[in-house]
Parts: structure tokens; C-alpha cells; sequence
């Protein structure tokens, strides 16, 4: 009878904690405006008009992104002490494009390998509460279409 309180009295604990970690109203994705038009990373995959991947290797990948250590050595910087979620500088609109992060690589899709140092298609500073470095590099990957750079990676 000890056991069946025990376990009565801990299942719900359970279910608090796995309905903790839900989201049950998703906050705001990474977003960057290109334009008239936004690309947003995609919450749900299916969804996405681009998909990227990323890579270990730099010989499996199509795009080199390199972490920059400031903002002005950056192509693409994000900054973000946004307090609120109404400062979103991305509007949704029809012309809003989704990047997707895919786990395994595809023979149609960008490969990123991202790095701190070595030769670059872009180069990414990133100081944020809302976006990744990956996140970063999918956003730009996908504003140049999952093309490198035309200098690419000959710095």
C-alpha cells in the first residue's frame, strides 16, 4: 500500500515536469529581414523552403562560415538586447522565407561547415539571447540562396 501512495504522490510531479518542458505557445524563431522580404529559421521542417546542414569536415562542405570575434570583421552581425518580444525587427508576411537545420546533409542542400578561423564564404559575429551561431549561418546561407560568396573561401 506504501508503494501505490509513493507512486501516486510522484506521478504528478512527473507530468509537471514533462508539461514543463512543452512549449505550448512558441516564442518568436531567428529571423533577419533581406529587403522586402524576412527569412525565419522554420519550426517545423516539412514547412521550410531551404534546408542547410552542417558539417565537421570542411572538405564535405558547400559554405565556409566563419565566427567573427567583432561585429565590423562580420558580413552578417547580430546583436539583440530586445527586452521584449514586440521589438521584432522581422514581420511575417507572404514573402517570408524558412530555413530549416536538417541533422543529416542532403545532396541538393547547403552544407555549413562553421568555424573560428580558417577561409570563409561569410563571416558571422553573433551576440544574442535568441539566436545560435548555427542559427546565424542557416539565416545567412539561406539569404544568398545556399551560394557561396562570389570571393569564396580564397581569403
Amino acid at each position: 500500500m506504501l508503494r501505490f501512495k509513493i507512486l501516486v504522490s510522484v506521478v504528478p510531479l512527473m507530468v509537471a515536469a514533462i508539461l514543463a518542458r512543452i512549449e505550448l505557445v512558441p516564442g518568436p524563431r531567428p529571423c533577419i529581414a533581406v529587403g522586402d522580404q524576412s527569412l525565419q529559421i522554420a519550426s517545423m521542417p516539412w514547412h521550410a523552403d531551404l534546408h542547410v546542414s552542417f558539417t565537421d569536415d570542411p572538405a564535405a562542405a558547400t559554405v565556409r562560415v566563419q565566427i567573427a570575434d567583432s561585429a565590423e570583421a562580420a558580413d552578417f552581425a547580430v546583436v539583440d538586447d530586445v527586452d521584449s518580444e514586440e521589438d521584432n525587427g522581422c514581420d511575417m508576411n507572404a514573402a517570408t522565407q524558412f530555413v530549416a537545420i536538417s541533422g543529416t546533409p542532403s545532396a541538393t542542400a547547403p552544407v555549413i561547415y562553421l568555424s573560428h578561423d580558417g577561409p570563409a564564404d561569410y563571416r558571422v559575429f553573433v551576440k544574442s539571447r535568441t539566436f545560435t551561431d548555427r542559427e546565424a549561418a542557416a539565416l545567412i546561407v539561406g539569404a544568398s540562396g545556399g551560394h557561396p560568396h562570389l570571393a569564396a573561401a580564397s581569403l
